[in-house]
């Protein structure tokens, strides 16, 4: 069986009216050597509960231009905020340590993680026209009531920190860390810069490879640096890729 070319996925989290021109800037940033856009967005419903996307206003119309574009979309969960309050010790240690209070789905019940979901997938198609790609909670923490929630709601694609997998299936069809910056305090972005100029150095090329960005990262001009810089390596030798490419093939 012949080995498979390493593919990088790139995707822009946290698209939101709120963050319209960092959205902008970020796609500038990522697609310089892209033939084509090939990259995601993870689009948050209501960012906060103050910046609702609704349909007919001028950001809803750009996101069906990018999507016809050959952006694949994401449900990004609904608020991008975790109001929840978290039973156990490594749950409460996700929502302190992994996110700035931001993993929404880490503590919802079922039924009002599902209703998120089920929200989310309706507003962001009822936009763009075409199914979402999938689902891909803030922060990347899901806890076990939206786990099975996903299972039940029928999204093609889901990810967290170290893979993409199929809900309907929990079949795994991509492996490895994903590449992020953090840019809220200064020893995270220290942290991110080293991570990124290890991934650089000395990632092995993987048949799929994944980079995520947000909005905060154009607060700062080394991470969108190096940003750009770790783009052009773990692209060198390698493809973009969309994420859509793991979809269950029609009919499988």
């Amino acid at each position: 069986m012949p080995r498979q070319e390493p593919s990088l996925l790139v995707s822009i989290h946290d698209v939101s009216p709120k963050f319209e021109g960092k959205v902008d800037r970020l796609a500038d940033l990522v697609s310089r050597d892209m033939p084509a856009p090939h990259y995601a967005m993870l689009v948050v419903p209501d960012h906060w509960g103050d910046s609702p996307i609704r349909a007919g206003t001028p950001f809803a119309s750009r996101l069906r231009a990018w999507s016809d574009a050959g952006v694949d979309m994401f449900v990004h969960g609904w608020f991008h905020l975790d109001r929840s309050e978290h039973d156990g010790a490594l749950a409460k240690f996700k929502a302190k340590r992994m996110t700035a209070g931001e993993g929404e789905f880490l503590g919802l019940d079922h039924d009002t993680a599902r209703a998120r979901m089920a929200d989310g997938r309706k507003l962001i198609e009822d936009i763009i026209g075409r199914p979402a790609v999938g689902f891909i909670a803030p922060a990347w923490l899901y806890g076990d009531d939206a786990m099975r929630a996903l299972g039940e709601e029928g999204f093609a694609l889901a990810e967290d920190h170290i893979k993409v997998w199929r809900p309907a299936t929990g079949e795994v069809v991509a492996k490895g860390p994903v590449i992020t910056w953090a840019s809220r305090s200064r020893w995270r972005i220290a942290s991110s810069l080293a991570v990124a100029a290890v991934a650089r150095a000395a990632l092995p090329r993987r048949p799929w490879m994944r980079l995520a960005v947000h909005p905060g990262d154009t607060n700062v001009p080394a991470l969108t640096d190096s940003i750009a810089r770790t783009v052009a390596s773990l692209s060198r030798g390698a493809r973009f890729a969309r994420y859509s490419e793991l979809l269950p093939a029609a009919g499988a």
